[in-house]
């Protein structure tokens, strides 16, 4: 299979939790996903029954073969009916969340051993996404767990590692590599600009423009690990996933700073370009 990008919509990210408590439909959203030119969508697993017709509806516009499906799974047979859906449903992948903090490597064991003999089995790829209040909330932490698991197969939110360990600016050349081997884990991308202080900033804001250079930077860098793995022929998914409140900073009238849906467009395209210019053989350079 060619090496290819696909960039999904995070229907959470739709959610516009706005005062006066208004908000689109699925379809709504689902129809301006499709003609926003996205390839799929990103929806959780919670409620099976409306994850199936939020699939339905994403098949019914052309979103469905790219979607990511979310899961938050305590144990490991809450993900055998995640597998069972995306099976009947079809997906890009399935990025699950570990819902435990455990305080040591030898409690991630068996939950890990469990959930990779369960993947091996499933027809739609299983992978573990980096984030805060799960296993992987902490970046030490999570290098401990390559250490002991080389192979497993990560969904990277870089935006939780740097909020959490508050890099300092200029970023040191040791958090680069351990950023770098997060993303050499990497089988998809999620898609949020963060500063040390803050997990989502506005990306089109003149003042955040050097922390947003640095997250295409190391986007860039996975997609360049990305074409390097052999082993993974699948189309790298990048899932734009700007939250809403209280992700999202709002003013003091509890309303967005920003047009969230025309920033992750615009999110998508400064990452397209990367993209782009990766698969030209050519040295990234930051869009003016």
């Amino acid at each position: 299979m060619t090496k290819d990008m696909v960039f999904t919509q995070s229907m959470w990210a739709m959610e516009l939790r706005a005062p006066d408590g208004v908000e689109r439909s699925v379809p709504e959203n689902l129809d301006m996903i499709a003609e926003a030119g996205f390839d799929g969508i990103s929806g959780n697993c919670i409620d099976l029954v409306k994850a199936a017709d939020l699939a339905r509806a994403a098949a019914e516009r052309g979103l469905a073969a790219a979607a990511e499906w979310q899961c938050f799974p305590k144990a490991v047979d809450d993900l055998k009916p995640v597998i069972e859906f995306a099976a009947k449903w079809g997906g890009h992948h399935i990025c699950l969340q570990a819902d435990v903090r455990p305080r040591s490597l030898a409690e991630c064991v068996p939950l890990l051993e469990g959930w990779h003999r369960l993947a091996e089995e499933s027809p739609v790829p299983v992978w573990i996404e980096t984030h805060r209040d799960r296993m992987t909330t902490d970046l030490y932490f999570t290098l401990d767990l390559l250490d002991a698991f080389p192979d497993m197969k990560l969904i990277a939110d870089l935006s939780h590692f740097l909020v959490g360990r508050e890099f300092a600016w200029p970023i040191s050349d040791e958090n680069h590599a351990y950023i770098h081997r997060i993303l050499d884990n990497a089988w998809a991308l999620h898609g949020r600009v963060a500063s040390r202080e803050q997990v989502q900033i506005e990306i089109s804001f003149p003042q955040h423009k050097p922390l947003v250079n640095q997250f295409l930077d190391w986007w860039e860098y996975g997609m360049r690990s990305y074409l390097n793995n052999a082993e993974n022929t699948r189309p790298l998914s990048f899932n734009c996933e700007l939250g809403p409140r209280p992700y999202a900073i709002t003013n003091r009238d509890g309303l967005d700073t920003t047009d969230r849906w025309l920033e992750a467009q615009q999110l998508r395209d400064l990452v397209a370009a990367r993209w782009n210019t990766v698969k030209a053989g050519k040295n990234g350079s930051v869009p003016a």
